[in-house]
């Protein structure tokens, strides 16, 4: 059986809508026009009842600004825990805006303020420019959380793909840095390993959304050299970190037909012998980014519910 033939029945329609040149990662400047199209028309709920404010956050040094989407439920003006939200991309795509209504539900379901950052790009901004973006946004929401009002002690970072990547990465480097504490993580179906080398990393080479060029392409804009060799810091790829001790708890969801099932896997466990609680979700028929293409099906709803209810009982537990 073919890995198309795997997919959830109520997800198909949504993969089948699915531009199979969407994601040609030659034309990086035309593929982010087509994305944001894209993004722009995919089916979304309207969330009431969240304010939304942009602030800027001073960039790492020599560096430009940092925007900061701030988001917070009405009718809580008390103090709240807080989400850095990571938007995904493959690390060359995207933008904070493209997240606007996950972030809007986030803010509504989990009681919590959501700052998503707008992170700069590769191949124009490689490796850690990135991750020091979203460092920066990172420090200044937990420096501000007074006047924001944010309880620094409950302070998660979160993202999907990249986003997901990223937030592995800034875990381990807030870690390493010992300024700001992270009180848990939500890697979703991270970008996590620029080596390749798992079963499913290589297997999925049909469309599927995100396929392994399209991955490997992806890895050699943000690391600015070709994947897999020596010499790659384990805050770009979090599957290279030797020593996972002391990490912040975490919560990982990923699909069974998303090639980074495997790594995702892997490093879970490697959490879990390392002594960071961490729970692992599998969703079967599941692709990469499903539940953006057919949020109402209901393994999209059971996904958004885990990842949701997961933050929930962290943060205000």
């Amino acid at each position: 059986m073919s890995f198309i033939d795997r997919v959830d029945p109520e997800l198909r329609a949504g993969l089948e809508a699915f531009p199979p040149d969407l994601l040609d990662m030659t034309d990086i400047p035309g593929t982010r026009l087509k994305f944001t199209e894209w993004m722009a028309g995919l089916p979304a709920a309207a969330v009431e009842g969240v304010s939304v404010e942009e602030h800027r956050a001073p960039g790492p040094s020599g560096s430009p600004t940092v925007t900061i989407l701030l988001y917070r439920p009405d009718g809580h003006p008390g103090v709240l825990p807080a989400v850095l939200w990571i938007h995904g991309g493959g690390y060359v795509l995207g933008q904070a805006r493209d997240d606007d209504a996950l972030a809007r539900g986030l803010a509504r379901n989990v009681k919590c303020v959501v700052a998503s950052v707008d992170y700069r790009l590769a191949p124009e901004h490689p490796f850690p420019a990135p991750l020091e973006d979203c460092y920066a946004a990172l420090r200044w929401l937990w420096g501000n959380a007074a006047r924001l009002a944010v309880d620094p002690s409950r302070i998660a970072v979160a993202g999907a793909s990249a986003g997901g990547g990223l937030a592995a990465g800034l875990a381990l480097l807030a870690r390493d840095r010992g300024e700001v504490p992270v009180r848990f993580q939500v890697p979703i179906y991270p970008m996590i390993d620029d080596r390749g080398l798992t079963f499913s990393s290589r297997a999925i080479t049909d469309p599927l959304v995100w396929n392994a060029r399209s991955n490997m392409l992806g890895w050699k804009a943000y690391l600015g050299q070709e994947p897999g060799g020596e010499g790659v810091s384990p805050y770009a790829a979090a599957a290279r970190a030797a020593d996972l001790a002391g990490l912040p708890p975490a919560f990982i969801p990923v699909g069974d037909l998303d090639l980074f099932l495997d790594e995702n896997v892997e490093y879970a466990q490697r959490l879990m012998r390392a002594g960071v609680p961490t729970e692992l979700h599998v969703y079967a028929g599941a692709y990469h980014g499903f539940y953006l293409m057919a949020p109402e099906a209901d393994v999209s709803l059971r996904f958004i519910r885990d990842y949701e209810h997961a933050l929930k009982r962290v943060l205000h537990g």
